[in-house]
């Protein structure tokens, strides 16, 4: 069976442990994860074959990575070795009314200051069906947006399907740099993985009715901003993640997937929300596990919709549930009752 590829950083990640503040903490809880990463490894807890490519420190950390991500089944034969160090993030994790926020410290990490030259994409692609980024990639490193066009085009030459989650990161890039780097990459993608605000703030494509940052939602407003979207660049299918955020510990969850002139709404689930960080990769990877496997629109949007909502109840950033659980969740077990 040919693979899934995904490509971009793979970072430490550090908490205090359960609702502490940093400036609380004695001690951090260490983890590793990234939103390539992340999808990968979903991906593989699902049964798939997946490769994730990145460029890490050769030292300790680096094969403190490797092991993690073999440890769960992924690929890591296509990582290259290089540079200096490993990005790092910092999650206080919200409650309540308190957001939960993410201090990054990934400048010129390894795979930020990468070269064209350190990935032979034909070599990368040669065994692949399905290829995976997302626009936090280009946003790291000067040479990153072209390296990824190198990607998406020989990809495409190869007749890969290409996924992206816009992942619009203020702390990154501005909009103005997003929305001009993205414009040139997104009309390569096959599939375009979205949240309510991120095709607003890199493609000025806003829906009416809706304010995200106040829990105002109007889920049909986001089919004509996914129509608009799939005219614009071309994308064959639009997917946007639907978040009602009642408060940091509460909130609705739901989707839309739109192809073919349609759209399909998953249910909307209410969830109180052990981790919410990586909650949109576990969508994605939802989506690309069901499309891969010929499921129906309406079935492939349930079941991502249902992974993400699982992934809520996770600590840390990979989701670690099977596809039994979410065709379960899927199929209306929603009670929570143990499983004896």
């Amino acid at each position: 069976m040919k693979e899934i590829v995904t490509f971009g950083e793979i970072m430490m990640r550090l908490n205090p442990p359960g609702y502490s503040r940093l400036l609380q903490a004695s001690s951090l809880d260490l983890s590793f994860a990234g939103g390539e990463a992340n999808v990968a490894v979903s991906l593989a807890n699902f049964g798939m074959d997946v490769s994730f490519v990145s460029k890490l420190p050769s030292n300790t950390l680096g094969n403190c990575v490797i092991n993690d991500l073999r440890k769960f089944g992924v690929d890591t034969n296509k990582i290259i070795f290089g540079g200096d160090r490993l990005g790092i993030y910092f999650v206080e994790k919200g409650a309540s009314q308190r957001a939960s926020t993410v201090l990054y410290d990934r400048a010129h990490s390894a795979i930020a200051e990468s070269n064209i030259s350190d990935f032979d994409w034909s070599e990368i692609l040669k065994n692949s069906m399905w290829f995976h980024f997302t626009g936090i990639t280009p946003a790291i490193g000067p040479n990153l947006p072209q390296i990824c066009e190198c990607a998406c085009k020989e990809a495409k030459r190869r007749g890969i399907t290409i996924s992206c989650d816009l992942n619009y990161r203020k702390k990154l890039w501005s909009r103005e740099q997003a929305g001009k780097i993205m414009s040139k990459l997104i009309p390569y993608v096959d599939l375009c993985i979205a949240n309510e605000e991120d095709i607003s703030d890199v493609f000025g494509i806003t829906p009416q009715n809706c304010n995200p940052s106040c829990g105002k939602i109007d889920k049909e407003s986001y089919v004509d901003v996914a129509m608009q979207l799939s005219k614009k660049f071309g994308c064959k299918q639009v997917a946007i993640t639907l978040r009602t955020s009642i408060s940091a510990s509460i909130n609705n969850w739901s989707g839309l997937l739109y192809m073919d002139g349609h759209a399909y709404f998953a249910p909307e689930y209410t969830i109180q929300i052990v981790d919410r960080v990586g909650g949109g990769d576990s969508f994605g990877a939802g989506l690309i596990y069901a499309l891969c496997n010929g499921f129906e629109p309406q079935k492939a949007i349930d079941f991502a919709v249902a992974a993400s909502c699982l992934k809520h109840s996770i600590e840390h950033d990979y989701n670690l549930v099977s596809v039994y659980e979410v065709e379960n969740l899927v199929a209306g077990n929603t009670s929570g009752r143990v499983q004896r």
